[in-house]
């Protein structure tokens, strides 16, 4: 086992958005960073290479490998995403990824484990890669290991293709959201803050936490880029119906407008990272180039 002044984590899928984002995090505590990749040769790995990460090639239909690159470490991070997107999503796919790394960490024995899963998923969403996730969450607590589930809400970063367009010198944002419901918002570089803080302090975060920056009306949503472009806005509120045919969308969506949906305690997000962001102030630091 490496010196707790530098350990070794383990991170799944380390060129992604929620895996780049811990693994800077991790970076810039100084930890040393074990990235687990199904392609170690793609230019985005070799800048990981480049800062100084280790890569290991794994492949999750084979659990030898996953337990080989867990050798030794000091805490895993994992996510897991439906196979092929999310548009007809295999969430059963995505449930059996989940776990294989349990498993793979189980084996190999992995002291520590943090599990990003998603806000709301114990709560019986009906939201299928919610429900998904929440499998995931229960195979672990059977697996007897130390592990952090951390629960992020909607990633402000989905307002790269969710974006509201300007027309006739107007923001005008819509979302199949009806305005007077409040949607809780994180952005993806406070998840990766949080999940680091969870892998190299463990005792600071609770073992279970839904996380959240911000929380806003469609109308506050809209005032916010209108702000930001220096221009008026509008909201208009989409029918549900619009979502047809992307079941899985429509089912969250849906969840949110239904039900008091995430429920992460501001404050008590702020306690464990000061620094996350509100909307405003991702907006002020992003190009809102990069989707998630």
């Amino acid at each position: 086992m490496t010196s707790p002044a530098s350990p070794t984590i383990a991170v799944f899928a380390a060129t992604g958005s929620q895996g780049g984002a811990v693994t800077d995090a991790l970076l810039a505590a100084g930890a040393h960073v074990r990235a687990l990749l199904r392609n170690t040769t793609s230019d985005k790995a070799a800048a990981l290479a480049a800062r100084g990460v280790e890569l290991v090639a794994i492949d999750i239909d084979d659990p030898a490998s996953l337990v080989s690159a867990l050798d030794g470490v000091d805490a895993f991070w994992f996510m897991t995403t439906p196979p092929g997107g999310m548009q007809d999503a295999d969430t059963e796919g995505e449930t059996a990824q989940g776990v294989a790394l349990a498993d793979a960490a189980a084996a190999a024995r992995v002291p520590h484990v943090v599990f990003s899963s998603v806000g709301g998923a114990e709560r019986g969403s009906g939201v299928p890669h919610f429900e998904s996730k929440y499998l995931v969450e229960k195979h672990l607590a059977g697996l007897g290991l130390r592990t952090t589930v951390i629960r992020p809400v909607f990633f402000l970063e989905n307002f790269a293709w969710m974006a509201p367009a300007v027309e006739d010198g107007t923001v005008v944002l819509r979302l199949p959201l009806p305005d007077g419901v409040t949607l809780q918002m994180i952005a993806v570089r406070d998840v990766g803050i949080i999940a680091a803080t969870a892998l190299l302090e463990p005792d600071s975060v609770p073992r279970t936490i839904e996380i959240a920056g911000d929380e806003l009306t469609g109308s506050e949503i809209a005032a916010a880029h209108g702000e930001k472009a220096g221009l008026p806005s509008r909201y208009e509120a989409l029918p549900v119906a619009v979502l047809d045919g992307q079941d899985d969308l429509q089912a969250m969506f849906r969840w949110f407008a239904e039900t008091p949906a995430y429920e992460a305690d501001l404050a008590e997000v702020r306690r464990i990272h000061s620094g996350a962001w509100d909307l405003k102030t991702w907006l002020d630091n992003t190009s809102n180039e990069s989707g998630h």
